[in-house]
């Protein structure tokens, strides 16, 4: 548990490629896989995206413990879906854009939140296996620090 509370060391480079390349997984998810798999359907999509917010957060707070990162992707993306309850004609016609609806999407799911939750676990795991906590790692110096 402690783990998870420790400061990470995160190389900004390193997450922006790790970003990019979870954007476009989650691109070709949609586009390659077929929505009619039992128990799958969209949800790798879905999983991608948020696993997407965390890395992206994880730019932004390079040294932010990875629950403070993990928590604060679930919170995104939990609002993000909660704002789908909100049917403002505004927003609606931003929904109806490509980017809108990759960031905002269109219909409240439950299964959603359960995605996020799966791609934001899968953020935290990796990140704990793969990225050193500060206390070890103070003084390294590389790509994108």
């Amino acid at each position: 548990m402690a783990m998870l509370l420790e400061a990470r060391f995160r190389k900004r480079g390193w997450h922006l490629l790790a970003f990019i390349a979870t954007i476009a997984a989650g691109l070709a998810s949609r586009r390659f896989l077929p929505v009619d798999l039992p128990y799958v359907g969209k949800y790798p999509g879905d999983a991608l995206w948020s696993l997407m917010v965390f890395l992206g957060m994880g730019i932004i707070f390079n040294k932010a413990s990875s629950l403070q990162l993990g928590f604060g992707a679930l919170g995104f993306a939990f609002g993000i879906e909660a704002l789908k309850l909100y049917q403002a004609p505004w927003l609606t016609s931003i929904r109806h854009t490509t980017l809108g609806h990759l960031i905002f999407g269109h219909v409240f799911s439950w299964q959603n939140l359960v995605a996020y939750t799966v791609g934001v676990l899968v953020g935290v795991v990796a990140e704990l296996l793969v990225v050193p906590n500060l206390s070890v790692s103070r003084g390294h110096e590389g790509l994108g620090s």
